[in-house]
């Protein structure tokens, strides 16, 4: 007889998690099975327009988030999501709908039907911090991760703007320190984890990415950390995939591998390394993973 889930969830993965970090997706999956916390994709579920769309077309930006928490109703629970993007775009179109007659009026003449936007929408951290708890967290790690100096990495999303997310405290958010700790993990003090690496300026302006991300790398490094957790795919791509570029660019060596906080986690709880993803990493985690004996 198949084991009852503790939690269950509908899940927005996103376009990122299908694509160029299908390991967040993957290591996603594998943590909240080991934790027995059911996801359920949402049906149909379109892009929200990500970074982009709202700088170009409110209405449009407002409409595609509508659509998603509506197609999400067709799924029991709460809506968790992975992407620190998707989760600001999903929690800023419910804010602004929330405040404003006159928006709500235009999204639904756009969608052709009423709206369905009351959804609690949860990120992964919410999930594991609050609703699974941080206590039972720790007792479901069948491999600590002990010895691992991580830097958690928060980006500019996941608690910015102070009234959107409301994560946790916008300026000096603990949420990443304190569920790694949990999986047996040491955080380190650094000054850049809240920094911007760079974000969509990765194709248009990539000096930009190279330097912002370079000051994060550095700041990583000061603070003796292993290695980065990150919330965000581009975040990951940013400091992933122009490690090389940006080693170059400051005549320097890094070697930092940067791992999704599922990743970790989907470790310690005993997930099979051969589905997490790392194989799949510029700069390869594996090396430091088997010296701290996690492998």
């Amino acid at each position: 007889m198949p084991t009852k889930n503790l939690l269950n969830y509908s899940y927005y993965p996103g376009c990122s998690l299908h694509a160029s970090g299908k390991e967040y997706d993957e290591s996603t999956k594998e943590l909240f099975k080991s934790l027995r916390i059911g996801l359920k994709e949402v049906p149909d579920w379109i892009c929200c327009g990500a970074t982009p769309a709202h700088n170009v077309d409110e209405l449009l930006s407002l409409s595609l988030c509508a659509k998603n928490l509506e197609l999400s109703e067709q799924v029991e629970g709460d809506l968790a999501v992975a992407c620190a993007a998707c989760f600001s775009r999903l929690k800023t179109a419910q804010h602004k709908l929330e405040e404003s007659d006159e928006k709500r009026k235009q999204v639904a003449y756009a969608l052709d039907a009423e709206l369905a936007i009351d959804k609690p929408v949860k990120h992964l951290l919410e999930i594991l911090a609050k609703d699974y708890g941080l206590e039972r967290l720790g007792e479901a790690v069948k491999n600590p991760l002990a010895g691992l100096k991580v830097a958690c990495y928060y980006g500019c999303l996941l608690t910015r703007p102070a009234d959107v997310p409301q994560l946790d405290c916008a300026e000096a958010p603990t949420i990443m320190e304190r569920v790694i700790t949990a999986a047996g993990a040491e955080a380190v003090s650094w000054s850049h984890r809240l920094e911007c690496c760079g974000a969509n300026f990765t194709l248009s302006r990539p000096g930009v990415v190279i330097n912002l991300s370079g000051q994060i790398l550095e700041s990583a490094r000061r603070a003796g950390a292993d290695c980065i957790m990150v919330a965000c795919p581009l975040c990951h791509a940013n400091l992933d995939i122009r490690q090389k570029e940006i080693e170059e660019a400051g005549d320097t060596i890094y070697n930092l591998p940067v791992l999704y906080m599922t990743q970790l986690l989907a470790l310690a709880t005993g997930a099979a390394p051969s589905k997490l993803g790392f194989d799949s990493m510029i700069v390869s985690p594996l090396p430091l993973l088997k010296e701290k004996n996690l492998l």
